[in-house]
Formats: structure tokens, C-alpha cells, sequence
């Protein structure tokens, strides 16, 4: 257990102001939502966002307990409460969330992705390939955090790709006393600019690839900014690991401070390059066939559809090779590799593959389109709805972007949330027509999965996409169990 801790003592590294109270205070927990206050003696930290002030919930907060408050701003005293005034309270609170778990990402083996695609992808393939190799490891992105423990694997849901700060801490604490040597993490842009990562010093920090995104009110004023972000991986890491091909690359790995920089690409000169990323599908398997050179020489066949994936391959493989895993671990691991939701295959027969992926709006459903169409299917056979109480012209892309490139799409059901499944589909016909493609529709989202399998024919690819690695369907603000990939086997089960 935690031993209880004086604020004074969380506070070692900030400079503060303290307006009263005493510094002496002990403190039960760490909070930044009033809402979440369940104890008494809790510091209280007070964020402040562009939708939100917890400044002006510090009454609630302290009727729940709270005895510390940390604050940027002016508020009124309060009797038996400390006031502790800092320059940045996002900053604090990393700081002394750090303190208060005994600073556990000092105790592992740290692993962090950003870059605009692949951060995913490529922090399972890490997982995978350390936990292969007798590595206990830890994850934490897009999916949520995942570690294993003696009585299994535990999942904690995460709001974000990289969580807040406190929450990250907590879970490194929560992994290393499972056991865990290592952790893998996906780190946004938005991680770096919200302090979420401050303090942390990653063992090793990779860089995927940088285009446009996340860019516009409540995220980064332009690509100048996001670039600035991503770029702050190489500033915080021991070793870096960065993909060369990338036209950002130069820019993003500029300034770097870490103590070796390695480089991964199919360009000469790279520490480990692909000499050939082809696309390869045969009975039992779909995927990549990559020959590598530099820091190891393999023949690689990658469980993961697209020559890109060849790159989140290769930023894996370093990884696991700089961390001592074996080759045989590594071409074994990586032929059977899944990540779930993205580009992911489940098992029909050998004659017909199906994949699950995530697009879920006309620039990912394209790339993803565009993807198969390179393994030469028979037929395309595309399965997918869109989300209710979203845009509309979210809609109309992905419709016409399906009829653009698909021999047949099947029409039905995402998350229709407060929105009628016909209507959105509808809207979805609008684009279809647009680019003049063969639909038929079927709202029923299970229905519509039978259909396509039932229907399809040897040398087909049925690709399921919009939900990914999602597990439910949300109908009138209720979410119920839903997993794309259940149901296939259910329906191949008979």
C-alpha cells in the first residue's frame, strides 16, 4: 500500500505559493474531477480547459473531503483547507502524481510511440514480441491498458489514447506490482501539449510518421504546432527509433537529445531497412513479406495487411532486437500477428478472408479500400453503416468511396445512437450514387454480416469496417454487447 504523504513532500520539484494551511498536510489521494472525491484528505488540483473550470467546483470538492487545493488562479480561503498556488496546475499535477506512486516509470522499461498513424498497430506488435520473449508488458492506448497479472490479463478502460496524467501513473504503479518490466504506450500530440507525459523519461521513444491532423479549435492552431509536439519524443527519450522515409523526419528529429538515434525505412543508409515490403495472400494467410537488412538480416512474414504495415513492423522489430529478443521469437510472432480492429483477419475458410478494421470515415475507408484491392480480390465485398448524430457529410464519403471501389457493399447498422439505422443509411445511398456503386441494404447489422458470408464466393474479401475493435453497439443512449468478431464466428459455427 501507498503510504500516506505530506503535500510538501509531492510539491519537492514545483514552485509554489502556499496562500494557507500548512504544507505539512497529509494527503490520501490525488483528484482533479470533484465528482470522483470519495475520501477525506484528498489534494484537490484544479485544471482549467477551454469548456471547463474545476476552479469554480472547489466548493464540492471540499465538501467531499478534500483538504488541499491546488490552484492557478484566486479563490477565496476556506477553514482547515491548504492552499497551495502554482504557475501551471496540468504541469503540477504530473509532477506530483509522479511523487505520490513513487515515481514507477522509473522502476520499468519504457516504451513510447507518437506519430500520426501506426502508434497502435505498432505498440501491440511490440507487446507481442517482448511478452513473447518471457517480458512481462504493460499497454496503454487507443484500446485502453492492458496487463497481466497470475489470475490474467486485466483491462482498464481510457478515455484518451495517452490518459491524464495521474492515471498514467497509476497505472505504471499498478503494472510494475503485477510483475511488468516493460510498458508500451501510444503518446499523443495532445499528451505533450497537456503535460500528461511531463517528467517522464521514455527508454525508448519512436516516431512513426507526421501529416496533417488534429489540427483546429481545441487542439493544435496548425501543423507547425502538431509537428512541434511530435517532435517532443526525441526530447524526452534515451533512445530514439525513427522512420527515415518519413519527409518530416529531418524536422521532427532536428533537436533531439537522445543518447542514440536509430532509423528504420527502405532508403539506404537507414539501421534497419526493408530491401522488400510485398503484399502476400495465400490459403490460411493474408499479410506482408519483408526482407530486412542492417541491424538483423530476416525473411519476415507479417500477419498484417498493407505495405505500411511494413514500417510499423520495422519499428517493432528494432525495438524487440535492441531489447535482446531472438529471431526465431521475432519471424515466429510476427507471421501469426493480429492487432485487433485494424486490418484485422478472423478465420472464415482459406478461400474466403474477412477482415475488421476501424474506418470509420472516407479518408481511413479509402486507405483501407485501396489496401485490399492491392491482394487482388475476386470480388470487394464491403459490410458498414455510420455513426448516428454525426456528420452528414461523413456519410455521403464513405458511401461514395465504397461505391468507388467496392464490387458489392452491404448497406446496415453502426452506432445509430439517437438517429433511425434507415435514415443514415439513406444518407450513405446518396454517396453511393454518386460514384454509381452496387449496394444492397440490410439495417440489421448481424443479418448483414450472415449475408456477406453466406454470399460470398471462393477468392472474395468481405471487409467489416466502422467498429473495429469496438465491443458494443450504442442504440438510444443504451450500449449493448456487440463484437464484430463474435459474431463472424458464431455464424461460421453454425
Amino acid at each position: 500500500m501507498l503510504k500516506l504523504k505530506r503535500i510538501s513532500d509531492l510539491l519537492t520539484n514545483i514552485a509554489y505559493t502556499c496562500i494557507c494551511g500548512s504544507t505539512d498536510q497529509e494527503v490520501t489521494g490525488i483528484q482533479y474531477d470533484s465528482r470522483k472525491i470519495f475520501e477525506s484528505g484528498c489534494v484537490f488540483v484544479c485544471l482549467s480547459g477551454m469548456n471547463f473550470d474545476a476552479h469554480n467546483y472547489i466548493p464540492q470538492a471540499i465538501d467531499k473531503g478534500a483538504k488541499v487545493l491546488l490552484v492557478e488562479k484566486d479563490v477565496p480561503a476556506y477553514d482547515g483547507v491548504t492552499i497551495i498556488k502554482v504557475e501551471n496546475t496540468r504541469h503540477t499535477l504530473a509532477v506530483i502524481s509522479a511523487a505520490f506512486f513513487d515515481y514507477p516509470a522509473r522502476k520499468l522499461t519504457l516504451i513510447g510511440i507518437t506519430g500520426t498513424k501506426g502508434k497502435t498497430t505498432t505498440a501491440w506488435m511490440i507487446r507481442k514480441l517482448l511478452e513473447s520473449a518471457g517480458k512481462r508488458t504493460g499497454i496503454i492506448g487507443t484500446l485502453g491498458a492492458f496487463y497481466k497479472t497470475e489470475h490474467g490479463e486485466v483491462k482498464v478502460e481510457t478515455k484518451n489514447s495517452t490518459p491524464e496524467s495521474y492515471e498514467l501513473h497509476s497505472l505504471f504503479d499498478q503494472m510494475y506490482r503485477a510483475g511488468c518490466t516493460c510498458v508500451v504506450m501510444e503518446v499523443s500530440s495532445q499528451a505533450f501539449m497537456t503535460w500528461r507525459v511531463e517528467g517522464i523519461r521514455f527508454s525508448y521513444g519512436i516516431f512513426t510518421n507526421l501529416s496533417p491532423d488534429h489540427i483546429g479549435e481545441g487542439e493544435h492552431k496548425d501543423f507547425a504546432e502538431y509537428m512541434y509536439y511530435k517532435s517532443q519524443i526525441f526530447q524526452c527519450s534515451a533512445i530514439g527509433i525513427g522512420n527515415a522515409d518519413d519527409e518530416h523526419f529531418v524536422e521532427v528529429s532536428e533537436n533531439s537529445t537522445c543518447d542514440k538515434l536509430y532509423t528504420f525505412g527502405c532508403s539506404e543508409g537507414v539501421d534497419l531497412r526493408a530491401e522488400r515490403i510485398s503484399c502476400l495472400r495465400e490459403p490460411g494467410f493474408i499479410g506482408i513479406d519483408c526482407l530486412l537488412s542492417g541491424i538483423c538480416t530476416l525473411n519476415v512474414r507479417v500477419g498484417c495487411m498493407g505495405r505500411f504495415n511494413g514500417y510499423n513492423a520495422m519499428a517493432a522489430i528494432m525495438v524487440a532486437k535492441l531489447l535482446g529478443v531472438s529471431d526465431k521469437v521475432i519471424t515466429e510472432v510476427m507471421y501469426t500477428m493480429a492487432v485487433r480492429g485494424r486490418v484485422e483477419p478472423v478465420h472464415i475458410s482459406d478461400h474466403v478472408q474477412l477482415l475488421i478494421d476501424y474506418a470509420h470515415n472516407a479518408v481511413s475507408a479509402e486507405s483501407l479500400l485501396t489496401t485490399i484491392l492491392e491482394y487482388k480480390p475476386r470480388r470487394l465485398i464491403c459490410v458498414f453503416g455510420a455513426g448516428g448524430n454525426r456528420s452528414k457529410l461523413r456519410r455521403y464519403d464513405m458511401g461514395e468511396i465504397a461505391g468507388k471501389y467496392a464490387d458489392l457493399s452491404i448497406l446496415t447498422a453502426d452506432n445509430p445512437r439517437f438517429e433511425e439505422v434507415e435514415d443514415i443509411i439513406d444518407d450513405i445511398v446518396i454517396g453511393m450514387e454518386r460514384s454509381h456503386g452496387n449496394y444492397i441494404r440490410i439495417p440489421d447489422r448481424r443479418e448483414a454480416i450472415r449475408y456477406s458470408i453466406e454470399h460470398a464466393e471462393d477468392g472474395d474479401l468481405i471487409a467489416l469496417f466502422g467498429k473495429g475493435h469496438e465491443d458494443y453497439q450504442e442504440i438510444r443512449g443504451v450500449r449493448y454487447p456487440f463484437d464484430d468478431r463474435l459474431v463472424v464466428e458464431e455464424i461460421v459455427r453454425g
